[in-house]
Parts: C-alpha cells; structure tokens; sequence
C-alpha cells in the first residue's frame, strides 16, 4: 500500500521547489534532459551513506552534479531522498511536457 503521507511529502516538496527556489515549468524545461535525474541521483548517493555518516557529501557534490556547487544542499538521508524523489517528478513533467509540444 502506497504511504499517502510520503507521497504528499514528495508533493509540497516539488511545490516548494517551484514557488521558494522559483524553478518553475519553463526553468525547468530549459534544462537539459539529463540535468534533473542526475540531481535526483546526486541525492539518492548522499542518502545512501550511513545513518550516523555526519560527513555524508557535504564538502561538495558529486562529480556528475550538473549544476553550480552552491544548489548542493544535502541533509538527512530521508529528506535527500524526498528531494530526489521531487527531482524525479520534476523530470517526468519535463519529459511529458517535451512529448506534449512534439504531439
């Protein structure tokens, strides 16, 4: 059974990326296909360490990180993983809207 909580989690985290980072459809359309899922990778490697890692990736993102070291903002291993998770909705929108403009 999907946990409706994690998904609505998953949801104002995307929405807080639209409205307080102000990466709305068209910022994201502008990137490169590639760009979002390698973000939501990113986020997924700083979650996979341990519980108790401290360091985590903190010092500076991975080297496939596609963007500016400063938007590196790793945190605990569950919010990584809803940041990714948003970022992977980021990047289903852009492919569905891709799809749309192409018919």
């Amino acid at each position: 059974m999907l946990n409706r909580a994690i998904l609505e989690e998953v949801g104002t985290e995307r929405e807080r990326q639209r409205t307080a980072e102000g990466f709305d459809l068209d910022h994201d359309d502008g990137h490169d296909i590639i760009e979002l899922p390698l973000a939501a990778m990113a986020y997924c490697q700083s979650a996979s360490v341990g519980l108790d890692d401290t360091t985590k990736l903190r010092g500076k993102p991975p080297s496939y990180w596609p963007w500016d070291a400063d938007w590196w903002k790793p945190s605990s291993n569950r919010r990584d993983l809803v940041k990714a998770a948003a970022l992977c909705l980021a990047a289903i929108e852009r492919i569905d809207r891709e799809i749309d403009r192409r018919g």
